[in-house]
């Protein structure tokens, strides 16, 4: 059973750093760099931004004063990512935030000296990023957002809802979720015990979308779940909708997901997570290597459920699965 606020941990529980609600800094003026996944409009890029900045300045960071951030924007696509990547390095900043995985492997492809401090990533060791999550060996370290668990969860979050569903579509984009087996292999093991068929929906862009969640629905019994991936975030809207236009009941990874009309969603709370990685990059500025800084496991995660769209459905949301949620929206 999922309980509020679920912690999951790794190695047995993943250090929690402490630090200092103030700090005294040097002089000279920090230059930080921030490769994000999101076009430079998404409100949800410019709100992981902004907890960033939050995060610094508890800590005595106030950009102008005593460090520059240069933020940069992919747009969930590889070419503008990767050249991005590319320019942040050039201006030799002193470390620099990484959003997911697919920015940290573009930024890591271009240096293994800049510290990298990653804050929404899946699978940093199958990755490639680090060597282990206590001692990460190198330039990168950070926040993974989820374990490959929460497919069972998501799988079982879906089966209270809609009890009837046979055949779980999961959705996700293989160019911007290259880690998609981590979370796949998992559903299809849990998947036996739920009495479901765990099918892979790859897209590669928004025009395959449609099509795919409109043939999934024409099958009976049919569900779907969305997983965390930066391509689906950014469709985010359309995803949704066709999943509303198609009556397809759908578990998210996120809680604007929700607020977009979705069924539900169960997931780490990211904008903890970019302040959480404010506290390493003032570790870093203090002297800390990022091989000494362990990658930490997310601490706070949210389950929201619109009782709204489960009617549009034809669904009644027990109960005690209402009660278990962090929000209810009516």
């Amino acid at each position: 059973m999922i309980k509020r606020r679920q912690f999951i941990s790794f190695l047995g529980g993943a250090a929690v750093w402490p630090v200092a609600a103030t700090a005294q800094q040097a002089d000279r003026m920090r230059r930080i760099g921030v490769l994000m996944g999101y076009a430079e409009g998404d409100r949800e890029g410019q709100a992981f931004v902004a907890a960033f900045r939050e995060g610094l300045q508890k800590l005595g960071w106030i950009e102008g004063r005593n460090v520059q951030i240069d933020a940069r924007w992919g747009g969930g696509s590889e070419e503008p990512t990767q050249r991005l990547a590319k320019e942040l390095v050039a201006l030799n900043p002193d470390l620099i935030l990484s959003h997911s995985t697919v920015t940290t492997a573009a930024l890591l492809k271009q240096t293994r000296t800049i510290p990298v401090v990653f804050a929404n990533v899946t699978d940093p060791i199958g990755s490639g990023f680090v060597v282990s999550l206590p001692k990460p060996g190198g330039n990168a370290t950070g926040f993974v957002n989820m374990e490959d668990s929460m497919s069972g969860k998501w799988l079982e979050l879906l089966k209270e809802v809609a009890p009837r569903v046979r055949r779980v579509a999961f959705l996700f984009n293989p160019k911007t979720a290259p880690y998609f087996q981590y979370y796949l292999n998992a559903l299809k093991a849990a998947a036996p015990s739920f009495a479901v068929e765990a099918i892979a929906a790859p897209v590669n862009d928004g025009a395959e979308l449609e099509p795919l969640i409109a043939a999934h629905a024409r099958e009976a019994d049919g569900g779907m779940i969305v997983m965390t991936d930066n391509f689906n975030t950014s469709h985010r809207v359309e995803i949704t909708s066709l999943a509303a236009r198609y009556r397809l009941p759908t578990v998210y990874p996120y809680r604007f997901f929700v607020d977009l009309g979705g069924l539900l969603s169960y997931g780490s709370d990211i904008p903890d997570n970019f302040r959480r990685a404010a506290g390493y990059a003032d570790r870093i500025f203090k002297g800390a290597k990022p091989n000494e800084l362990p990658v930490q496991a997310p601490v706070k995660f949210e389950l929201v459920i619109n009782l709204k769209a489960a009617s549009a459905l034809g669904f009644e949301v027990p109960p005690q699965l209402q009660q278990r949620a962090d929000e209810v929206i009516e």
